[in-house]
């Protein structure tokens, strides 16, 4: 996907193929941009990325990385060992003094759960230790014919949806007739039903209750 073919379905949607038009590309492809980012903040999860995540030395809570939405997952030490999930609650009564202990290779993680973009690790981090993890990205601003990266072709009208709805917000005979808010209802409905469908493509019941599994 690219957003100049967002752009140039977003024309055709809005009447905006006649010269001299009401849009400029740079504007429509301001607009796909910020429908990017409000597709990301509903889902997250469809914009995950595995990367390297630099800890901070000589401290258990560790900070994401400055593009990251929000934490999914930590796997290893990069070039080391695995990482096993914990919470800090049950780490806390087993082993009240472990912020103290000395500083090694990570050996469990811990979601902060007030804070989306914070994690604790046990031990605290040595020097230039460097995790793998995965985490929702905020996708970048792109140009026109920058292939958008990590969503899936298949959600290309949804950013259509999402797009001419920016465009219609900021053109008031739209905004009365309310178009602007079908397309919102439209892409966000889109979003949902896609969420749900993961209830029947990632588990083992494919969404069916236990007692009608056999």
């Amino acid at each position: 996907m690219i957003l100049n073919d967002v752009v140039t379905e977003v024309r055709r949607i809005v009447q905006d193929t006649n010269t001299p038009q009401r849009y400029s590309d740079t504007v429509l492809i301001g607009f796909a941009n910020q429908a990017l980012k409000r597709i990301a903040v509903l889902r997250p999860d469809l914009f995950a990325f595995i990367g390297d995540i630099t800890t901070t030395a000589d401290t258990v809570v560790q900070s994401m990385p400055s593009d990251s939405i929000r934490l999914i997952d930590i796997y290893n030490v990069k070039g080391g060992s695995g990482i096993t999930e914990t919470n800090r609650e049950s780490l806390n009564q087993a082993y009240p003094s472990w912020m103290n202990d000395t500083a090694g290779p990570a050996v469990n993680f811990m979601r902060h759960v007030r804070n989306a973009n914070k994690f604790f690790i046990y031990p605290k981090a040595p020097s230039n230790q460097v995790l793998i993890g995965e985490y929702a990205q905020t996708p970048p601003t792109y140009n026109g014919t920058t292939t958008v990266a990590l969503l899936p072709d298949a959600y290309f009208p949804v950013v259509v949806d999402a797009t001419v709805f920016i465009t219609e917000s900021v053109d008031n005979e739209h905004v009365n007739s309310k178009r602007a808010q079908i397309f919102q209802q439209s892409f966000t409905q889109s979003l949902g039903v896609a969420a749900q469908s993961r209830e029947v493509t990632d588990t083992e019941r494919g969404g069916l209750d236990e007692e009608d599994v056999t």
